[in-house]
């Protein structure tokens, strides 16, 4: 058997008729930037995910970036962020000039601990930016309060996290905004790059989409140093489209992570801890030989990946920062075992069952 890391053409095929005839209507109408499909995904986006406003940006990176400029986080400025967590998270603090200050992740969760926040908090610190890893959501009451208690801002990574909800609240409402993605592995994906910033401000709104203009709100009037960060039209119509089916997928990716958590039963092999507050954009498993673990599995024609290999202040790009293996033992033992394996609409009970039985016999 061969099971494939995801399958696009088992979520495209179904709906190809659709994705064609958006092509079709973007293509008659000859406008291509910054028209009808780019309001209409705003709207229905923000409406899905409990917000007043959305945003359309290039990519998930930018939408970070973006939040934070429009937030004036710059120079001397320090921002929370996970240890933990895709490059991209903190990449976007650096382009700021501001500095991303790690918190360890709970191991049981793989996501941020909030009760080791506050000891990292100084009077530089102007945000926390909260990562849903894996599709999962964080802490987010404990979060806020700490928030609001030292005056803080509060950005939400959601690139992985798109309709998880935690008491009510979807990812991209609880904090100042949030940041989604759109690459097309992700649960609403767009067929290239693409992404969106959430929020109930207004104003906050206003300037991430000036800023993405470059610095424009009135063609040729230029309020803020900007750039070109914009979602087009025929990018912003394909995920119309596949907004009509993220609720069905999302209940296809619990049924299958459900069969994962009942069927799994292996010594060697953790799993994270269960929680109904999930989208399991990634099922990831830890085990201390990972690498021989992934390699059996490619061998039973299982292709696995990993998220993440290297833990961000182990990458060359942050050399700068002065931090050597064993300043962040938990980032780094995530990173040391995690393994992604195959889970996506369309999987079959079959395919779903003999992953269960390799990963058992291991």
């Amino acid at each position: 058997m061969n099971i494939k890391y995801t399958d696009f053409e088992r979520m495209h095929k179904p709906i190809e008729k659709e994705l064609e005839q958006c092509y079709k209507e973007v293509f008659d109408s000859q406008w291509f930037i910054q028209g009808r499909k780019l309001e209409q995904f705003e709207r229905e986006f923000a409406e899905y995910c409990q917000t007043d406003y959305c945003v359309g940006v290039g990519n998930g990176l930018d939408a970070l970036r973006l939040i934070l400029q429009a937030c004036d986080i710059g120079e001397g400025d320090e921002v929370i962020v996970p240890s933990n967590t895709f490059i991209a998270t903190v990449l976007a603090i650096s382009y700021t000039g501001a500095s991303p200050v790690f918190v360890e992740p709970d191991i049981s969760t793989l996501l941020i601990n909030p009760d080791l926040i506050e000891e990292k908090i100084t009077s530089r610190t102007k945000a926390i930016m909260v990562v849903h890893l894996y599709g999962r959501i964080a802490q987010m009451e404990k979060i806020m309060d700490i928030a609001e208690k030292h005056k803080l801002k509060v950005f939400e990574d959601c690139a992985q996290a798109h309709g998880v909800i935690r008491n009510g609240i979807k990812a991209g409402a609880w904090g100042d905004a949030g940041a989604f993605s759109f690459y097309p592995g992700k649960n609403l994906g767009a067929l290239g790059d693409a992404g969106a910033v959430t929020t109930n401000n207004k104003e906050l709104a206003e300037k991430v989409r000036a800023l993405g203009n470059y610095g424009s709100r009135i063609k040729y009037k230029h309020e803020y140093k900007g750039v070109n960060s914009r979602l087009d039209e025929l990018q912003a119509g394909f995920l119309s489209v596949k907004l009509k089916y993220l609720d069905k997928w999302t209940q296809e990716r619990k049924e299958i992570a459900d069969k994962y958590y009942k069927g799994i039963n292996n010594e060697k092999i953790k799993l994270p801890s269960y929680t109904k507050e999930n989208v399991y954009h990634i099922f990831p498993v830890l085990a201390d030989n990972r690498n021989q673990l992934q390699k059996y599995l490619e061998e039973k024609g299982i292709h696995c990946l990993i998220h993440y290999p290297t833990a961000i202040h182990l990458q060359e790009a942050y050399r700068d920062m002065g931090l050597k293996r064993g300043a962040y033992p938990l980032a780094e033992r995530i990173c040391d075992t995690e393994l992604s394996i195959p889970l996506y609409p369309g999987m079959t009970d079959g395919e779903i069952q003999y992953v269960i039985d390799a990963i058992n016999e291991y």
